[in-house]
């Protein structure tokens, strides 16, 4: 696995696909930072070798060139977040990007213009994919949250760079945490997985019974489950067609020798709402007309011991509603407890949007091992997809 640092880009231009797929409020102003500081080390390391960047990415869905989702918005921030002056071509391919790119002087960084704002870049066009790849050198891919897409500059540009293509820290770093849950973990491993629905993370949890000693479920999944071995969920979520599905994972983890948890009490509220009638009950006896919308103290309790005992915790989805602060308790107590063990020298890894949400909204980012930065890649990755982003630079 080729990294930034198996290259010295003295004297290089390195064209680099970063995710600065960043939020913007109406005065188009930068609301969260995260994902320029993830690249900021591998453009630090290219700049100290006494090369030049040429930064690539997409902003948004725009239909055509949207002056809105103009990169051009992102520069100043850009520019503060690296602590270098960055300057803006205001094409991504054409004379303008060719000649900011020719001009270009070892230790400045440029930024290219929505790639987006071409549809060949989604369709994965080779001739776009060839225009790009003659701006660089080198091509360094550090974008994570796009490598599960066959688009020109995350994949296909790869090909143009026989010899001189690399994986930047951050996405090198995101293949190796998965890699140490997936291929190299110290046992016991346990997966939470949380969130609402069994149907979108099936696939997960097929490719990980294999590699896992302990699987906790919460979240609204675990009613399709609670249902499935005959209990009454009231109005909770549940998915009626899933529930022979449901069982077959209880079957195969049994054979396979992995230990499943679900939650054994709940905090059920008479609707879901912030304000709601709360009342503490056995998952299995949920009153009509009331729903579980957080894991119960007892669930928590039982959770923490297998947490603590745990040397590779993998965390993919939230216990409850924790958008609403009187279901985040379940959550915020999770995370606290993987923390803790954490502290204690297991590795922990949290992935998927609701969960990285969720450690970053309670503080509890620094205090995990690796966060990941990619929703949909990291999913990918689980279910056992090799990403094609990833591929197109180990070939």
């Amino acid at each position: 696995m080729k990294t930034i640092n198996d290259f010295n880009f003295q004297g290089k231009k390195a064209l680099i696909r970063v995710d600065f797929n960043v939020p913007l409020d109406e005065q188009f102003n930068v609301t969260d930072t995260n994902r320029i500081e993830a690249a900021q080390p591998t453009i630090a390391k290219i700049l100290a070798d006494g090369g030049s960047v040429i930064l690539m990415s997409h902003l948004g869905r725009p239909k055509g060139k949207e002056a809105k989702y103009s990169l051009e918005h992102i520069v100043a921030t850009t520019a503060n977040v690296l602590g270098v002056p960055v300057q803006f071509a205001s094409d991504c391919r054409g004379p303008v990007a060719q000649e900011a790119a020719a001009q270009l002087q070892p230790g400045q960084v440029l930024l290219l213009e929505n790639l987006r704002f071409y549809p060949e870049e989604e369709a994965g066009d080779v001739a776009f994919a060839q225009e790009l790849a003659s701006l660089g050198d080198i091509y360094v891919n550090d974008a994570f949250g796009t490598a599960h897409r066959a688009h020109a500059s995350t994949t296909l540009i790869a090909q143009f760079f026989p010899e001189a293509k690399c994986f930047g820290s951050l996405l090198a770093k995101e293949i190796d945490s998965l890699n140490r849950v997936l291929k190299q973990s110290v046992k016991p491993v346990t997966a939470v997985l949380g969130g609402s629905k069994v149907s979108s993370k099936i696939t997960v949890i097929e490719n990980i019974l294999d590699k896992v000693d302990h699987m906790i479920i919460g979240g609204g999944m675990t009613f399709t489950f609670i249902k499935a071995l005959g209990g009454n969920v009231g109005d909770s979520i549940c998915e009626m067609d899933k529930l022979d599905l449901a069982l077959e994972i209880l079957h195969q983890a049994k054979l396979k020798n992995v230990h499943i948890h679900l939650p054994v009490d709940v905090v059920a509220a008479n609707a879901f709402a912030n304000d709601a009638a709360t009342q503490i009950v056995d998952v299995r006896h949920i009153p009509d007309g009331w729903q579980g919308l957080d894991a119960g103290p007892q669930s928590l309790e039982n959770f923490k011991s297998i947490i603590m005992q745990s040397k590779t915790i993998l965390w993919n989805g939230p216990l409850g509603v924790f958008e609403m602060e009187r279901f985040a308790k379940g959550t915020i107590t999770l995370g606290e407890f993987i923390a803790e063990s954490t502290a204690q020298g297991a590795f922990s890894l949290v992935g998927g949007g609701d969960s990285v949400a969720a450690v970053k909204q309670f503080g509890l980012e620094p205090k995990m091992s690796y966060v990941s930065t990619g929703g949909g890649a990291m999913l990918e990755m689980l279910e056992g997809r090799t990403l094609p982003g990833i591929q197109a630079i180990l070939d």
